[in-house]
């Protein structure tokens, strides 16, 4: 599974000859699509390449230079890198430092680090970088050890943020799988695979959200350790592990760089028929539909079933698209004694007799989410097909003909890849649920502004504050439509914001009757001499038309103006994700004063701005 990346299709036969015809990034990102190895992804990297010199069109590809940093030979894996990274929306520029030079690169003053702009730095050490020596039976000197160890990682990281001023993403450390001690190595202090497991618990505690770590040991022990090191390879090459396992590596990184950029998955789209259960629910009735235990097909479906609760458990969206009639597709919900899902944990349930592509569209627009945050999941080739052809941003994975597998590969593809883990992660999908039953109402109302009374919102706004730290870092690196400039802040940035007098910060939450939305908004303004100017200002999609947009301008004015400041500018990046902000000044009574290909500046005088009455009411902190 990991070597070939079966989740995705296989390469067409005639790869090379159809990647010399490709003369558009949409196109390359289309080859990218399927499951390639290291010698087809370095041809792609060539083509990518040779279509940057010709001035190709990458709109819609997030733009990032990473930088990496390594003991091992790193030659193979930029081109790796640079062309997984467009399956994943990405137009990656990697820099490589040189063989070997961690240490030299990180601490040292005349680094070339210091003079690139990077996005982020991969940290690729193996066991090999470190001052590692074993000691079986010495715990005070193995836990000195790690200690080191782990002292000499946290120093390099340090050097290279404060040089770069990025993210970091830290790759752990891979066991030998060589145990001198059989089954005992483990439980003995000093050994080896001790040592490791160790350093690699330690790395688990690094802060989130200013360092994230590459999980490479889990990767490693699903092929097993002794496929994934290649001495041979070590020897000759400096190469840290088997190159048949590259596209699973780069695939992994670029998973990470995907969610720094806000492109992680949030809803699975689910079909039903020998998807969620075994059979035709319209042919073989509830009774006659596989789903439970004491049959492998039965118990199959079950376990894919446990796993998409867990799923919810962890903040994803959950869907159905299925053709079927409504009424006999809900059954197995209402009525089966094994079902695990029930109605309530499906935010949008499509049974109909249209194409898939068409209901996931509406899924999409109902759920307020781009078609690029959905996952689809079909037993079908056919629908698979139909769906990858027609949504080419919706993710697809491709499964077996076993549905014991189906579970495995879901969870393989990676693409619910998780930064950090809070308390409104745990609570999104109720949060699109409820969201689901507003766009309901909104369907029945003839009357815009009173449905939004008829919601009783309530807004809470804000200063950023160490509670809310790592939910606004999240909403600031996950955020692309609603979000005026794209800049994107860590953690630590966001500490350092919260105790800045020059900056004004807000963190929004709002709540209505159908529930608790969460943090839906953040805005960070710089403090000028006579102005105050917006440096960030985001939104959650899910209440757009709800005027929440108002109340935040309200809220800035009304603090800027307690500081004797009478203007305000707002500043718009355009990218081609956030063009539904586009008119978003204007609308607010903003002039425009400056307007570029790459920024617009918009400027509000406050004795031209008055408060207009709101469908909410404010709680302020």
């Amino acid at each position: 599974m990991h070597e070939l990346l079966t989740w995705l299709p296989a390469p067409p036969s005639d790869f090379s000859a159809l990647l010399r015809t490709q003369a558009t990034a949409a196109g390359l990102r289309a080859l990218a699509g399927h499951g390639l190895d290291d010698n087809q992804l370095q041809k792609l990297a060539k083509r990518f390449a040779a279509l940057q010199a010709q001035g190709g069109d990458f709109t819609g590809f997030a733009p990032l230079t990473l930088g990496v940093l390594s003991n091992a030979t790193t030659q193979a894996m930029a081109p790796a890198l640079i062309a997984t990274g467009l399956r994943f929306g990405l137009q990656i520029n990697v820099v490589e430092a040189q063989f070997n030079q961690v240490a030299q690169e990180a601490f040292s003053t005349e680094s070339s680090f210091s003079e690139q702009a990077f996005n982020a730095v991969l940290i690729a050490l193996d066991y090999r970088a470190l001052p590692l020596s074993p000691c079986p039976g010495d715990a005070a000197k193995a836990q000195q050890t790690v200690r080191d160890c782990v002292s000499y990682i946290q120093a390099i990281i340090s050097a290279v943020r404060q040089k770069t001023g990025v993210q970091i993403i830290l790759q752990n450390l891979v066991p030998t799988g060589q145990d001198l001690f059989g089954s005992f190595e483990r439980r003995l202090p000093g050994s080896l695979s001790w040592l490791l497991t160790q350093i690699n618990a330690a790395l688990d505690t690094l802060p989130e959200g200013q360092t994230h770590v590459l999980d490479v040991a889990g990767l490693a022990a699903k092929v097993g350790y002794e496929n994934w090191h290649d001495p041979t390879l070590w020897n000759l090459a400096k190469l840290a592990f088997a190159q048949k396992y590259l596209p699973a590596y780069a695939d992994h990184v670029c998973r990470i760089l995907a969610a720094t950029q806000g492109k992680s998955r949030r809803c699975l789209v689910l079909d039903l028929d020998n998807t969620l259960w075994g059979g035709v629910i319209g042919d073989d009735g509830v009774e006659g539909i596989l789903i439970g235990q004491g049959d492998p097909t039965a118990e199959a479906h079950l376990h894919l079933q446990r796993l998409i609760v867990d799923l919810r458990a962890r903040g994803v969206v959950l869907a159905v698209s299925s053709k079927n009639e409504e009424a006999a597709a809900r059954l197995p919900f209402k009525e089966h004694p094994d079902m695990l899902l029930k109605e309530t944990d499906i935010a949008v349930f499509q049974a109909n007799w249209q194409d898939k592509a068409t209901n996931i569209r509406a899924i999409a627009q109902t759920l307020s989410l781009g078609l690029e945050s959905l996952v689809f999941l079909d037993d079908n080739p056919a629908e698979r097909l139909q769906v990858r052809q027609a949504l080419p941003e919706v993710a697809v994975p491709e499964l077996p003909q076993d549905p014991a597998l189906f579970a495995d590969t879901l969870i393989a593809a990676g693409y619910f890849e998780a930064l950090a883990f809070s308390a409104e992660d745990q609570q999104r999908a109720v949060f699109y649920q409820d969201n689901a039953k507003r766009a309901q109402v909104l369907s029945q109302a003839t009357d815009l502004n009173g449905y939004l009374q008829s919601l009783s919102m309530e807004i809470t706004l804000a200063p950023f504050d160490a509670l809310g730290r790592a939910r606004i870092a999240q909403l600031i690196s996950k955020s692309n439509q609603f979000n005026l400039t794209t800049k994107r802040y860590a953690e630590a940035d966001i500490h350092a914001l919260e105790r800045n007098p020059e900056v004004f910060t807000r963190q929004i939450r709002l709540k209505d009757i159908f529930g608790d939305n969460g943090m839906i908004s953040v805005v960070i303004c710089n403090k000028l001499a006579t102005t105050w100017e917006i440096d960030t200002w985001l939104m959650s999609c899910r209440v757009l038309g709800r005027r929440v947009e108002e109340a935040v301008l309200q809220e800035i004015v009304h603090y800027a103006a307690k500081e004797n400041v009478q203007t305000l500018i707002g500043i718009y990046r355009p990218t081609a994700r956030n063009v539904i902000v586009k008119e978003h000044y204007q609308k607010l009574g903003f002039k425009l004063l400056h307007e570029a290909a790459d920024e617009q500046r918009w400027a509000l005088n406050f004795q031209e701005y008055s408060p207009k009455e709101l469908p909410m009411t404010f709680k302020n902190n």
